[in-house]
């Protein structure tokens, strides 16, 4: 098949040799694979634009107690100069309203950017609706901002980060998982018996970690509250290899309050005993896990909270592309190259096969 390179607004085209596509980094969208062709052009890193630091006060509390009357001043006859007061008491006058040094700050005043402010409050209202949410923003930010359009300026630029943060943290997610192999999907559930939800995060952190180095473990998972105890819980996607598996798996039948029915569920000794519950939910076909990835975006949107990855899950594989493996270019200004299903992959002039999870293991990979 021939393609053209026929988009006259590429400022700059993707690197093409004798028929080949060098260097693309390939990655699934779970139902095609697409590649991004290798240019040429530099990195230059964008200058990062300096951020205003303001004083941030607390919040002013409202009070009951009447303003003293303020006293009248004394005739300015009777008003004692500087020195003549000196003279008569023997003291320095005090200077009440004498002005602070402005890098002192007062008790619960922080020094921060606007940003990071911005930042902690879109955290803070997370759980408002859209509109209440921007209207809160732009009403606490105000003091810090010279009028109402530069404040709503500042605020809705900011909501349009996140969003754009968002999207790209459920796109890198999507390729991420495309490119595994996942076995289970598992709940970890908090004890207050056995932890502090601070040390339930850390230990099992550190228990990952630990399995996912030494016995091959892969994971890729949130953490999220449920909605009526708030109870912390940590959902994820694992790739369990055989025979890897700590403690005994066994089968637990109880009442769901969730489903309000009952349900048996398989849990995990090891897990129960350290944390508190495990569930275990084996991953049978595309179906399970397109609907676990689900999950996982869900809670990543209405928590806010960070993706945690193992390491070894990268994005992409680098592969060289025959021009012949193209069906056609797409993505914006056609920048990308959607590849047949069975296209080859190349690594370095050396032909590996046809595409399969067995020819990516061996590729090289990329972020």
């Amino acid at each position: 098949m021939k393609n053209e390179y026929r988009n006259e607004y590429h400022t700059q085209p993707p690197l093409k040799v004798e028929g080949f596509y060098p260097e693309c980094k390939v990655y699934s969208d779970g139902s095609h694979y697409i590649a991004i062709p290798h240019t040429e052009k530099p990195y230059k890193p964008r200058p990062k634009k300096k951020e205003e630091v303001i004083t941030v006060k607390p919040p002013a509390e409202p009070s009951d107690e009447t303003v003293p009357e303020k006293e009248s001043a004394p005739p300015v006859d009777d008003a004692l100069l500087p020195l003549e007061k000196i003279a008569v008491t023997g003291e320095m006058p005090k200077k009440e309203e004498q002005e602070q040094p402005a890098n002192i700050l007062q008790p619960n005043e922080r020094r921060m950017t606007k940003k990071e402010l911005f930042n902690e409050l879109y955290q803070e209202y997370l759980f408002l609706k859209k509109r209440e949410r921007r209207e809160k923003l732009i009403e606490v930010l105000r003091p810090y901002f010279k009028n109402d359009s530069a404040v709503k300026h500042f605020v809705d630029s900011n909501l349009e980060r996140k969003q754009r943060n968002l999207i790209a943290r459920r796109i890198r997610l999507t390729r991420k998982v495309n490119l595994q192999d996942f076995n289970y999907f598992v709940t970890f559930t908090y004890n207050s018996e056995i932890h502090t939800e601070e040390t339930f995060r850390s230990k099992l952190k550190n228990c990952l970690k630990l399995l996912s180095s030494r016995k091959g473990w892969k994971y890729v998972g949130v953490w999220e509250r449920s909605p009526e105890k708030q109870r912390l819980h940590f959902h994820g996607l694992f790739f369990i290899p055989e025979g890897t598996m700590p403690g005994i798996l066994f089968q637990q039948r109880d009442y769901s309050l969730k489903n309000n029915r009952m349900q048996e569920t398989t849990q995990n000794t090891y897990f129960n005993q350290r944390f508190g519950r495990s569930d275990f939910e084996k991953i049978e076909d595309e179906a399970c896990l397109g609907d676990a990835m689900k999950y996982l975006m869900k809670y990543i949107e209405k928590t806010g909270e960070k993706i945690v990855y193992s390491r070894g899950m990268p994005q992409y594989f680098i592969s060289d592309i025959i021009e012949d493996d193209v069906v056609m270019t797409t993505g914006i200004e056609d920048k990308k190259l959607l590849l047949f299903d069975d296209f080859g992959c190349w690594d370095e002039g050396e032909y590996l096969g046809a595409v399969s999870k067995d020819v990516i293991k061996q590729m090289r990979k990329a972020n």
